[in-house]
């Protein structure tokens, strides 16, 4: 059953709340080169989580800023977040997924209530702290794949509040976390970090048992860039041609204005 106009509403309310609603205390954020938008507001929360997450980051030997990588498995509704001290990626923490809305299977249209899979990416003009949700990221939907496929829908979030039509919802904390390390990140010179959205973690076993599904084929396009990152913790370059997802290289090159390699004997 599709409800454009309800979903398309709820999304787009993520984007463009302080435009809608002119008792808005906030302006609304832009970001220009390499500024990040933000707001009191977001400040704020980022004020208030940093304390506690950078006692978490610190006992598994991470630091505030360090790149970051996002996969989300719409089974078991886990967002991983994974961080780069230099050597590669490892993971910091796995939240869990509020609310995301659909079954497994990538978005198709507008309205349609369902969540995206594939490969997407972040930069700071995709930050939204001036959300009506809370806090939130576009993850960049539709990106080349989606529009090869003529596949519709924009303002696809992580966001807060635990609800969510078409995105995927955090509770507020979680956000506030996810979104401070994203922003950091992003400030000390990541240019974009990406978020790989799976239906499932696509080993082969599981793809096995899903295999009557019918979008087996389409998650079998999706298991060279799972298993690439699986198999060597850097996260790979991806490209899009001829319409399928093609994994180009296994360790992309990161524009970093600082290096956060670590002293091991610390």
């Amino acid at each position: 059953m599709q409800i454009p106009h309800l979903s398309s509403s709820l999304c787009k309310g993520l984007l463009f709340f302080s435009l809608l609603t002119l008792a808005s205390p906030w302006p609304v954020p832009v970001a220009t080169g390499t500024d990040l938008p933000t707001t009191p507001k977001a400040e704020t929360a980022m004020a208030q989580t940093r304390p506690k997450i950078q006692q978490e980051l610190q006992a598994k030997g991470f630091a505030v800023g360090q790149p970051i990588f996002v996969r989300i498995f719409k089974i078991p509704g886990i967002l991983e977040l994974w961080m780069n001290k230099g050597r590669g990626f490892e993971l910091f923490k796995a939240y869990k997924v509020c609310n995301y809305s659909g079954f497994p299977g990538p978005k198709i249209s507008e309205g349609d209530w369902q969540a995206p899979e594939g490969f997407y990416s972040v930069s700071a003009e995709q930050l939204n702290p001036n959300s009506g949700y809370h806090l939130a990221f576009d993850i960049g939907y539709p990106n080349a794949f989606d529009v090869a496929k003529r596949r519709t829908g924009n303002l696809i979030m992580v966001h807060g509040n635990c609800k969510s039509v078409g995105c995927f919802a955090m509770t507020d904390r979680r956000i506030e976390e996810i979104y401070l390390l994203a922003h950091e990140a992003l400030a000390q010179g990541q240019e974009r970090f990406d978020v790989h959205i799976f239906p499932f973690p696509l080993t082969q076993r599981n793809l096995k048992k899903f295999a009557a599904s019918p979008w087996i084929k389409f998650w079998e396009s999706l298991e060279p860039g799972y298993s690439a990152f699986e198999m060597s913790k850097q996260v790979p370059q991806i490209a899009v041609q001829n319409g399928e997802y093609v994994v180009t290289s296994r360790v992309p090159k990161l524009a970093m204005r600082n290096s956060f390699e670590q002293d091991r004997s610390n």
